[in-house]
């Protein structure tokens, strides 16, 4: 690439809109940040004009990405109508943009992955119609967990080819959302939630995947509530519960209990009144006795696929700075998107990443 100041450079649009989106920014927010025309942004965006080197420079700086984010190939597509946004008419056209080009990107990561390491591949049912507690018990057959409590979730998911990745403190809006993309399941999670939360968002998630990842769903059916019915009895199976709390259980005996499927207080009151396990009046006493309870301090799920790889890139002498060059990418972005696993390092000796298939990663 030729360093005058004057060159135009080849410019990939679609890549200049992802990285304006994943920030957040609208076309003539981004101009005012480069002190340009919106007509300028709009120019570049619709390969009506290419960039300058200077002008180049100044869009990497602005919107955090490499110099050489923008010129490479086009990026992966991911259209808003195949992904699971919950609440979604409430939540801001910029916030969900912002999220689908995270996704975009992790999209792009899992090829870079799938390139150089045997990931576990896909094992989700899907399940287009029928009862969502059903589904759940259909998917704990096939996953072979019986009527125990459900592991770490976020595990669960990556032995079964669900690639886990998490949402950054710009997202904070977002709960949760989950997609499939070419054959691959992919769920997001917001790490700024509970551990209770948190893993009831991975189970919720993993209803859409199962119960809406094919067909769209009939109209007039609630998408949400059924993924959470499949959420609920996913992580609380009837047998379980109903063998281990009472009838009409008092708060400290929903306190005690709870912890056994790592889930909320509340989250177990509303899986007993779907089990009739509570009368109306009870539960309404429990849930306000129980919105005063302090809050689970447990640790969050986070991945351990992730965790391998870094690990197995490290003991190759991959520096985090040479993994987010060779992804395009800022340290920073990528850390975003893996639950804070890529530790900032030094820049290395400029080893190179391997090429070819590495190390084959089995999760236990």
């Amino acid at each position: 690439m030729s360093t005058r100041k004057n060159d135009l450079i080849m410019l990939t649009p679609a890549r200049l809109k992802l990285a304006r989106q994943r920030r957040q920014l609208t076309a003539a927010a981004l101009a005012r940040e480069l002190g340009v025309s919106a007509r300028s942004v709009s120019d570049f965006e619709h390969g009506r004009r290419a960039p300058t080197t200077d002008e180049l420079a100044a869009l990497a700086r602005v919107l955090g990405f490499p110099v050489e984010f923008f010129t490479a190939a086009e990026p992966a597509e991911l259209t808003e109508d195949v992904v699971s946004f919950r609440a979604r008419a409430k939540l801001p056209a910029r916030r969900r943009a912002g999220a689908l080009a995270a996704g975009r990107l992790a999209i792009e990561f899992n090829a870079f992955l799938e390139r150089r390491f045997l990931l576990p591949s896909a094992d989700v049912p899907m399940i287009a119609a029928g009862d969502p507690s059903a589904a759940a018990d259909a998917v704990r057959e096939h996953w072979d967990l019986g009527s125990k409590p459900a592991p770490n979730l976020v595990h669960l998911l990556e032995a079964h080819g669900v690639r886990v990745f998490s949402l950054g403190v710009d997202h904070t809006e977002v709960d949760a959302f989950s997609f499939w993309h070419d054959a691959v399941p992919y769920v997001f999670l917001n790490t700024a939630k509970s551990a209770e939360d948190g893993r009831f968002d991975a189970a919720h998630e993993l209803g859409h995947l199962v119960l809406h990842g094919g067909d769209r769903p009939l109209a007039g059916v609630d998408v949400e509530a059924e993924a959470d019915a499949f959420a609920s009895a996913m992580l609380m199976p009837d047998v379980d519960v109903l063998t281990y709390v009472p009838e009409d259980p008092s708060r400290d005996q929903v306190l005690r209990a709870s912890p056994r499927w790592r889930v909320s207080p509340l989250a177990l009151t509303r899986r007993l009144r779907e089990l009739r396990q509570v009368g109306d009046d009870v539960y309404r006493t429990l849930c306000a006795e129980l919105a005063r309870a302090d809050a689970g301090g447990d640790a969050r799920e986070s991945s351990q696929l992730l965790a391998k790889v870094f690990r197995a890139l490290r003991e190759q002498g991959v520096t985090p700075h040479e993994l987010a060059a060779e992804l395009l990418l800022s340290t920073q972005e990528l850390n975003s998107i893996v639950f804070g696993l890529v530790v900032t390092a030094l820049p290395g000796s400029g080893l190179r990443l391997p090429s070819g298939r590495g190390a084959h990663l089995r999760l236990v």
